[in-house]
């Protein structure tokens, strides 16, 4: 995609989110409160106990719901609705790829999702899908709870989303299924990462369009889509932006071989972050694709998704792990990007992809 044109979609979406995004209404914003929140051990525990998972009667089997581990003061929002994708009768057999939506994506969430599930399950895995706090069935039917900022409420929702993933992982490999792994785009990529940044099991992670703090990309949309962020709000992003909800102030404690970052060339959101994330976390797998936040993140890129499940077969397969794990680092990365071939089926194309490692980043490529 041009670059004027992946700009211009990007900017119109974001004029829309801005409209929508939640206003300063000269009320307590509960910054205090929240930096203690997120300093503190509540916001991202060591325990995680499986999901309580019951499905819908129907013969189905599709729709699943659990409560959430962390209930907060709605009573629509403690109720977790997910779908589980099996891939045959003995779908406890293989692994599962959990998908998560980015903020407000109904139509990923609703349409892209299922389609992807679906290659998913032609590729030999499960797949799954979750509805993050606050969104579609969850949001609460009192009018006004979610126009007003609340610092507090928003740190919450981010622990609650993690502790989320970590149960349903939980209840998956209680099931018997021999490895998970999470595939987030944009607000959902930010929730893959800080749950890798405190749970060792997932197996490997996709994170696709991720921002590396929650706070910094919402005052972003201000500033760069539409109407100036409020001075008053600068101070309360700079502290929040020095807490664990910035993954480039945590590590994964999953090895870097098992990371995938995806990232669009055009995106005024995250790509300056992501690559500050690249660094920390001590230069991942990157990809770099000629496309901006709502394109990349549209699952509409040709080839993109046969080339992720490409790449998670190496990580997901059993036979492979083992291989890989004894393969060196640097090697590993250089023997995967080889052996992907181009969006377009034809050979490598750098107009078209990069794969960016230590040695093309640094040279400028």
């Amino acid at each position: 995609m041009i670059a004027p044109l992946a700009k211009f979609i990007d900017w119109s979406v974001f004029q829309v989110l801005t409209m929508l995004l939640p206003r300063d209404d000269g009320r307590n914003l509960r910054l205090e409160e929240a930096l203690q929140f997120l300093k503190g051990p509540d916001f991202l525990p060591v325990e995680s106990q499986p999901a309580r998972v019951e499905f819908n009667p129907d013969k189905s089997g599709l729709h699943f719901r659990f409560p959430t581990p962390c209930p907060c003061d709605f009573e629509e929002n403690n109720v977790v609705y997910g779908r589980l994708y099996r891939c045959g009768e003995r779908w406890q057999e293989r692994p599962v790829i959990i998908l998560l939506h980015g903020g407000s994506d109904f139509p990923n969430h609703r349409f892209g999702f299922p389609l992807i599930a679906r290659r998913c399950n032609r590729a030999g895995f499960n797949a799954a899908t979750l509805e993050l706090p606050y969104h579609f069935q969850r949001r609460p039917r009192q009018h006004g709870v979610l126009t007003q900022v609340d610092y507090l409420r928003t740190s919450r929702a981010l622990a609650q989303a993690v502790a989320e993933i970590r149960a349903l992982t939980g209840w998956l490999l209680a099931e018997g299924c021999p490895a998970v792994a999470l595939w987030g785009l944009s607000l959902g990529a930010l929730l893959t990462g800080m749950t890798v940044c405190r749970d060792a099991r997932p197996a490997s992670v996709v994170m696709t369009a991720s921002p590396d703090n929650y706070f910094l990309q919402v005052d972003q949309i201000f500033s760069r889509h539409g109407r100036g962020i409020p001075p008053e709000w600068r101070p309360a992003l700079e502290a929040l932006g020095m807490t664990r909800a910035t993954l480039s102030s945590s590590q994964p404690v999953i090895t870097k071989e098992n990371i995938l970052l995806i990232e669009g060339m055009y995106d005024p959101l995250v790509s300056s972050g992501q690559n500050e994330l690249w660094h920390k976390w001590g230069q991942p797998e990157i990809w770099r694709l000629p496309h901006g936040h709502i394109g990349i993140c549209s699952g509409l890129i040709p080839g993109l998704t046969g080339r992720v499940l490409r790449w998670l077969t190496l990580r997901l397969d059993t036979p492979t792990i083992r291989q890989h794990q004894m393969t060196p680092p640097n090697k590993s990365l250089q023997a995967t990007g080889a052996a992907l071939p181009a969006l377009d089926g034809r050979s490598s194309s750098a107009s078209r992809f990069t794969l960016v490692g230590p040695a093309c980043l640094s040279s400028g490529r």
